[in-house]
Parts: structure tokens; C-alpha cells; sequence
């Protein structure tokens, strides 16, 4: 056997699960911050999470987010979603607008566990994308609420992005008039935070 044949060999089954891995699709069910609001939906993170994957991979990215959504609402429109497009993976940012609505945490935990069994039930990878309230809404309320993300990842032994908007939320100049919603600038920062998450899971999507 010539060293070429030999080579090959070794490669070509290494290649036929790469390319499995790189045909991976993700699913975002996330709110205003993953639906590009106040921004060109062109410049939000998750196109650029596109636009990045597509550099090295085939990876696929549905992004289903709607601005104003609740974890209800994602909950309620998951199941058609997981069904329509097979999703390898499925980023679940969500619970935000429960939270600045001051809806009861364990309806928000509730919903997310929901989301994550459903998930989990079709096959998919689930990644957690944690977030944050302002703290005017009372020390308890936003301590649970912060809390949730990190109890359900453990719970559920899923991956975890602490803090979505860490690096963005404390800086003025990349938030919009609003005072909630991430600029443009902030865009590459969020993505940022989620890759590191998200490589692991795509690398090993069989």
C-alpha cells in the first residue's frame, strides 16, 4: 500500500465525521437581544455567529428569537420548531423580559425547564444563555433570578453562558437610548461570550 493510500486510509474517516459535525444545526430561541432590535438584523450576534461558523463549517443557524418574547411564549412555539428543523443544537436565551416584567421566578424556571426537556427529548444539545436584571427590582428578586440559570444548567448538566451581556451591560456607550437594548458595537462582544460555549458542542454533534 503506496503512502498516499495509506494516508487516506487514516483521513477519510476522520473527514466523514468532520463534515457530519460541520453540517450541524443551531436553533436561537431568544428575545430582543437575539432578535437584533434597535439594529440592523445583519449586525446582530447572531448573524455573526453565522457569518463566523460559515468561515470553517456548514453549520446551519435558525434564528427563531422575537423581540418582546417571555419564556411562555418560547415555550410555546418550541415544539413546532424542534419538528420543522431537526435542530443538533439549541440555544435557549430567554427569561429577560419575565424578569423586568417581575413575573414570579419559578413560572420563568418552569418554562425553561420545559424548553430544556423538550430540547433534550429531541435530540438536541441544549446551551443556556443566563441573564440579568436591574437591581431595583430588590436584592431577593434579582439574586433568584440570576440564580435560575445557574441552577438549571447544573440541574440539567447543560452548557452555560453565565452572563450573556458580560462586557456590554456596564458600559454606557454600548448600550442603545433605552438603556437596555446592546448596540451594533456591543454585537461581537455577545458573540464572544457565547462561542467558547457553543465550539465544544458543534465539534462533537455526531
Amino acid at each position: 500500500m503506496t503512502f498516499v493510500r495509506i494516508l487516506l486510509f487514516i483521513l477519510l474517516p476522520l473527514a466523514s465525521q468532520l463534515s457530519i459535525a460541520k453540517q450541524a444545526t443551531i436553533l436561537v430561541m431568544g428575545d430582543s437581544l437575539s432578535a437584533g432590535y434597535g439594529i440592523q438584523l445583519e449586525q446582530s450576534w447572531v448573524t455573526l455567529l453565522q457569518q463566523d461558523l460559515a468561515k470553517t463549517t456548514q453549520a446551519k443557524v435558525i434564528n427563531a428569537s422575537v423581540s418582546g418574547e417571555t419564556s411562555s411564549g418560547g415555550l410555546t412555539r418550541l415544539p413546532a420548531l424542534l419538528k420543522k428543523h431537526g435542530p443538533d443544537i439549541v440555544i435557549i436565551e430567554l427569561g429577560g423580559n419575565d424578569g423586568l416584567r417581575g413575573q414570579p421566578i419559578n413560572i420563568m424556571q418552569n418554562n425553561l425547564q420545559s424548553m430544556i426537556t423538550a430540547s433534550q427529548t429531541a435530540g438536541a444539545e441544549v446551551i443556556l444563555a443566563g441573564m440579568q436584571i436591574p437591581p431595583n427590582y430588590g436584592p431577593r428578586y434579582t439574586k433568584q433570578f440570576q440564580e435560575t440559570y445557574t441552577k438549571l444548567a447544573e440541574k440539567n448538566s447543560i452548557s452555560l453562558v453565565p452572563f450573556l451581556l458580560e462586557d456590554v451591560a456596564a458600559h454606557g456607550n454600548l448600550i442603545q437610548r433605552d438603556g437596555i437594548h446592546p448596540t451594533a458595537e456591543a454585537q461581537p462582544l455577545i458573540l464572544k461570550n457565547v462561542l467558547p460555549v457553543l465550539m465544544p458542542l458543534l465539534t462533537n454533534v455526531k
